[in-house]
């Protein structure tokens, strides 16, 4: 019975009904909400993940990038495979590659 009054008189305290109402407001009504402060927290590490790529990425092509500056023979195969540029004497045939699904399918009417 003491502990039922006690809860009734710790519930009747302003302050503990302040307390109360502003944890509401703060955590789950607020415009910054526990929920969008988690759901940025998520585009925030998604956003670092792809820095992090495209850092690795940059570095990789200033690497591809001075190969080709400095190396004649990188450079004619750049263009070769890129480009299909081919000399003088030579001819070119492109064979184009069948795709995965294609390849199926034709496996599977034989």
């Amino acid at each position: 019975m003491a502990t039922s009054r006690n809860t009734i008189r710790l519930f009747r305290n302003k302050y503990i009904i302040a307390l109360t109402a502003f944890a509401v407001l703060m955590l789950f009504i607020d415009h910054n909400d526990i929920f969008q402060q988690l759901e940025r927290r998520r585009q925030l590490n998604d956003l670092l993940a792809s820095k992090a790529f495209y850092e690795k990425k940059i570095e990789q092509t200033k690497k591809n990038l001075a190969d080709l500056q400095n190396n004649a023979a990188a450079l004619e195969k750049y263009a070769r495979e890129k480009y299909y540029l081919k000399r003088d004497n030579e001819d070119l045939f492109v064979i184009p590659a069948i795709e995965n699904s294609q390849k199926n399918t034709k496996m599977n009417n034989n």
